[in-house]
């Protein structure tokens, strides 16, 4: 419930734009990272003071910074107000548990999606806010903590290989929400994995364990469906824009995010269907169960009754009963008696298939 509730209550009663960082605190400390590029030239480093940063601004070449840490707000109101960005985007920034959404400020463009790993120790979903800002000469992405999907981008840059280094800041900016798409479809091979697994579990031997698991699976697709439905919107929204800060040759290119965006999206309903089945399978496991337990007890009484009868007759305290003083009449007359009563309803279940 924690993944799926914000926890605002920090920011109740203060101004808009109130740089206060909403969230967990993933990084010990603040990471900056430096990439500046054109089709000749390359230059990647780790800098300690964001003004080394500030002089890039207006260069011809493509600087991507990367910020890692949030939690530093007076770092973030320093970038913001040195690259023109809105206070309210500076506070979106910090409130890591921002929806997915696109916004077109003219100057440069915000945008929010979630970035999603999964982790094997924990068997659920890692996931943490990225904050992309898209100018004329320069990408800002703002992270939670070291470490991202971005390593393949960052080798693509340093090697030159395709048209990254050919292209502008927009086909930057698509490349790393490309990235963290892609990222998605490793996610849901988890799941998927984990759901044939619990499937036949499900089937052997249903247990407590088991529809626990159910629950916790059914909690987990619906956080990642929360986090990847509006990146629909979000990237269609890219695609569609009137914006000079992306060229036409690059809105192809989110185009075919989009379509990823959507496989995403059906395969995530497929698997939230297929979850929402299994609780059903579960129940129906315990039913049956259940029935083969009460059918066995029904045989068992029913094949009691009618030996139940028989000693009840017998054991009336009756003076005149004729066989009584039979020689035979216990061995013969009850223990046979029985015995054939008993056999005779087992065969009879038996072709009636009860058994």
């Amino acid at each position: 419930m924690a993944k799926l509730v914000n926890k605002r209550s920090r920011k109740s009663g203060l101004p808009p734009g109130s740089m206060v960082h909403v969230g967990e605190r993933k990084a010990e400390s603040v990471r900056i990272t430096l990439i500046d590029y054109d089709e000749a030239n390359y230059r990647q480093e780790e800098v300690s003071e964001i003004e080394r940063c500030f002089e890039l601004k207006t260069t011809p070449t493509v600087t991507w910074i990367n910020i890692d840490g949030m939690h530093d707000t007076a770092l973030i109101e320093k970038v913001g107000n040195h690259f023109g960005l809105h206070h309210l985007v500076q506070e979106d920034i910090v409130s890591t548990g921002q929806r997915p959404k696109f916004e077109d400020y003219d100057d440069y463009l915000f945008v929010v999606f979630r970035m999603l790993t999964y982790d094997q120790k924990k068997r659920a979903i890692d996931s943490e806010q990225v904050s992309l800002v898209l100018g004329k000469n320069f990408v800002i992405s703002f992270q939670e903590r070291v470490g991202d999907v971005f390593e393949q981008v960052r080798e693509r840059i340093k090697a030159a290989k395709g048209r990254i280094r050919k292209m502008g800041c927009d086909y930057l900016a698509y490349s790393l929400m490309d990235a963290t798409v892609d990222s998605y479809f490793s996610v849901l091979e988890q799941f998927g994995e984990r759901i044939e697994t619990l499937e036949e579990k499900l089937v052997a031997e249903p247990d407590v364990r088991t529809l626990n698991e159910i629950g916790h699976l059914k909690s987990e697709m619906l956080y990642l469906r929360k986090s990847v439905w509006p990146l629909r919107e979000v990237v269609n929204g890219l695609q569609k824009s009137e914006s000079d800060l992306i060229s036409d040759g690059t809105s192809i290119y989110f185009r075919d995010v989009y379509d990823h965006t959507i496989q995403i999206i059906d395969t995530i309903e497929s698997l939230r269907d297929m979850v929402s089945g299994m609780l059903d399978i579960y129940l129906s496991s315990l039913s049956n169960r259940m029935n083969a337990v009460m059918k066995v007890l029904t045989i068992i009484a029913t094949i009691f009754i009618p030996l139940t009868f028989v000693a009840g007759v017998y054991g009336m305290n009756f003076k005149y009963m004729p066989e009584l003083g039979w020689k035979w009449a216990y061995p013969v007359g009850f223990w046979v008696f029985i015995i054939v009563v008993v056999c005779g309803m087992l065969v009879f279940f038996r072709r009636k298939k009860w058994l």
